[in-house]
């Protein structure tokens, strides 16, 4: 391996030269301590940037084994480290030298969830950061002594300060450790206790706008409060500090499994409350105020998607024979209503394992929901394919074991069907269950029955290997993310709006090469898409995300993924509009 100062010698002789001579520093350098691995020089100033990689050793770094000796520390481990990588780049002064990317330094550490990402690796002997750096340049000339000033200097010394013990403050990394444990401790008792998610007692729900997911302040937030009768009692793995002193156990509002209705006003917290046990399916940085909100990993964000597309699904339960006798056990549409489409995410979500689904009344498709007496008393059964969801919402639970829990203002019709009943009132949750079947007994709605045949699970679909072509003109594979919402893949921009449970554009760009991966290895015409997920849990489980790069290639970094559920990668192959699937027989 080359060394450091072989480094600054070549810096020195490309000084002022094309850029493409920065091509010559490819490869990796020895600084003694720390090891830089250039793996992708940019064409040009104004291309993406380069992609790097600085290891330190162990001998180094002495970051002490117990705190990465689980999956669950690692990747919080690994989170924090990223976190730090980013606060020491933001420090630097001055960042931008000379035209297009030139002096940018950047890692990808993420948002307020704790996700495992590629951004960080953590092994026995090294622990490395993986940076991309606009490598600087006057016009489309080399700056060769400032590119030594990043690569010798600056880098190094980012990952001295970020990565090694003697640098690190000790106390935050292990509350951020610690709190992350607990996080997915308390998940791990919710389906023992049947409960479907768990609410904090003094958690802190809503974020200071609706563009920032970072906590409203203390002083303008209420903070939750279980009802009594909802109330139970969780163990923590680590003791956290409370007014009287150290505890392992914490009190909150559990949500059993059933189905749940949260009711209420029109900004009394009602969607608060919903947005958050979406995203508590990761665990949440240490000062979030959800660090006490935990849901289950199988609950998924159902909603209406009008336009979307749904290839051979079966949503016979929820909508009949329609028009012109088009039957709709292997529904196909190219641009689905807001009811089909709404059928289809529930059928695709429990096609691959979902057993929880939540819902908001405001985004989702009305006559799906509900059909009052006045309305089937106009249009009857006979002109109405539609089997709204209050008759289908308690077979889902009794029959295939999915819970629900239902955001609703405007339909008291549900109180028929609900297990349990939560009212926010200016964000103050009580429990109204037993006032809500009082009121549904004195004011019965009217409505007939419209379910003619028991909801059954749908048959399972495979996947067409060769309709996930990922290449774009010469590239076998061109595959990236917008944003944390859409997907280039080959030829195709793959569209997930509605998946609101996708947070960050590394875990998109991460579902966009799962795909890939996935139509490679385990898209055997026999597979069906949830068998192909279940192989990929298992791949990530054993090889990690860094073997989503594709072929091992030298050029591709792999320090941009962060990893996705199964449900938003079933979600992205549900939407692509080349795909085939096609139900098993």
């Amino acid at each position: 391996m080359a060394s450091e100062q072989d480094l600054r010698r070549i810096l020195g002789r490309i000084d002022g030269r094309g850029y493409r001579a920065y091509g010559d520093i490819r490869g990796g350098f020895d600084f003694g301590p720390a090891r830089l691995f250039v793996d992708h020089v940019q064409g040009d100033p104004f291309a993406a940037p380069s992609k790097l990689r600085v290891r330190i050793s162990q001998r180094e770094a002495k970051l002490p084994t117990d705190l990465f000796a689980t999956p669950v520390r690692r990747r919080a481990l690994a989170d924090h480290l990223a976190r730090r990588v980013r606060g020491a780049i933001e420090e630097r002064s001055p960042a931008h030298r000379g035209s297009g990317k030139s002096g940018l330094i950047s890692i990808d550490a993420g948002g307020q969830q704790v996700l495992e990402r590629t951004a960080v690796r953590l092994q026995t002997d090294w622990v490395e950061m993986r940076v991309e750096v606009g490598l600087p340049a006057a016009g489309r000339r080399v700056r060769g002594r400032e590119a030594i000033q990043i690569l010798c200097d600056e880098l190094p010394e980012i990952a001295t300060r970020s990565l090694t013990w003697q640098a690190l403050e000790k106390d935050e990394l292990f509350r951020f450790v610690e709190s992350v444990e607990n996080q997915e401790h308390l998940r791990a008792q919710l389906a023992t206790r049947g409960l479907v998610a768990f609410v904090g007692d003094g958690a802190i729900l809503p974020r200071e706008s609706g563009a920032s997911d970072r906590p409203l302040q203390r002083a303008s937030a209420v903070p939750f409060r279980s009802p009594d009768s909802l109330r139970v009692c969780l163990e923590l793995a680590n003791p956290v500090a409370g007014p009287h002193g150290e505890s392992r156990e914490i009190t909150g509002m559990g949500i059993r499994e059933g189905v749940t209705l949260i009711v209420g006003g029109g900004y009394h917290g009602k969607s608060t409350i919903l947005r958050a046990l979406e995203r508590a399916v990761y665990p949440h940085v240490p000062g979030d105020g959800r660090e006490s909100v935990v849901s289950r990993e199988d609950l998924v964000k159902i909603r209406a998607e009008d336009g979307r597309r749904v290839a051979a699904v079966d949503i016979s339960g929820f909508i009949g024979q329609l028009p012109q006798h088009r039957s709709t056990r292997s529904f196909c549409s190219e641009d689905a209503s807001g009811s089909t489409s709404q059928a289809a995410n529930i059928a695709e979500a429990i096609e691959v394992g979902a057993r929880g689904l939540l819902l908001d009344e405001d985004t989702s498709a009305t006559n799906f929901m509900v059909r009052d007496a006045r309305m089937q008393a106009l249009v009857g059964r006979a002109c109405e394919p539609i089997t709204p969801f209050l008759e289908r919402v308690r077979e889902l639970h009794d029959d295939l074991g999915v819970s629900t829990v239902l955001v609703m203002g405007g339909c008291g019709d549900y109180f028929d069907v609900a297990d349990c009943v939560i009212m926010l009132r200016e964000f103050r949750p009580r429990d109204v269950t037993q006032e809500a079947r009082g009121i549904a007994r004195q004011h019965p709605t009217g409505r007939i029955r419209e379910a003619s045949s028991p909801l059954v699970a749908g048959r399972g679909r495979i996947p067409d290997a060769a309709s996930f072509d990922a290449s774009r003109g010469r590239r076998d594979v061109s595959i990236d993310a917008h944003s944390e919402r859409a997907i280039r893949y080959g030829t195709e921009d793959i569209e997930l709006r509605a998946s609101e449970q996708l947070l960050d554009r590394s875990q998109a760009r991460a579902v966009g090469f799962a795909i890939h991966l996935a139509s490679q290895r385990f898209m055997n015409g026999k597979a069906t898409l949830a068998e192909v997920l279940d192989q990929l849990d298992d791949f990530f489980e054993r090889e990690g995300l860094d073997r989503l790069d594709p072929f091992g290639r030298s050029d591709h970094h792999p320090g941009s993924f962060a990893r996705p559920r199964r449900f938003e990668i079933a979600a992205a192959i549900n939407r692509m509009r080349s795909s085939r699937l096609r139900q098993e027989s």
